[in-house]
């Protein structure tokens, strides 16, 4: 990558997060931009302190298993993953409405279980798929 590129790439980076940083300051719905700023800080300490020495642990037992060059479990685990961390906090709060029973009315932990199922299956498929397909001719 030339440096004039990564120059664009920086300032494009730099204009985006400033207009960010511009909306939430402006923004008449957000009372408290310290909070935002504390739930940002608390979002990167959870990121850097859990969940990366956790997909690092992840690699690492796969490595050791020899399963390091299996493209589809490692396109599964990613799915999986991102799948955790948006339905996540919906499973760990289901049950607690605060007195508004619309607030989480739906099954998340049986929803986020068959989404997780459904691409194991889905990955699975592929994996077959890729070792039936004939081998590709020089």
């Amino acid at each position: 990558m030339t440096a004039w590129l990564r120059g664009a790439a920086l300032a494009a980076g730099l204009a985006v997060t400033g207009f960010g940083l511009s909306g939430l300051l402006d923004d008449s719905f957000i009372s408290e931009p310290a909070g935002v700023l504390r739930w940002a800080v608390g979002a990167l300490v959870l990121h850097d302190g859990l969940w990366l020495p956790l997909v690092c642990l992840a690699g690492s037992l796969l490595a050791a298993a020899g399963l390091a060059r299996a493209p589809v479990l490692r396109g599964w685990l990613v799915v999986a993953a991102a799948l955790t961390a948006v339905g996540l906090p919906a499973v760990a709060r289901a049950g607690h409405d605060s007195g508004n029973p619309s607030l989480l009315p739906l099954p998340y932990l049986r929803n986020w279980l068959l989404l997780l199922a459904g691409t194991a299956v889905l990955a699975a498929l592929v994996a077959l798929a890729r070792r039936w397909r004939p081998a590709a001719r020089d």
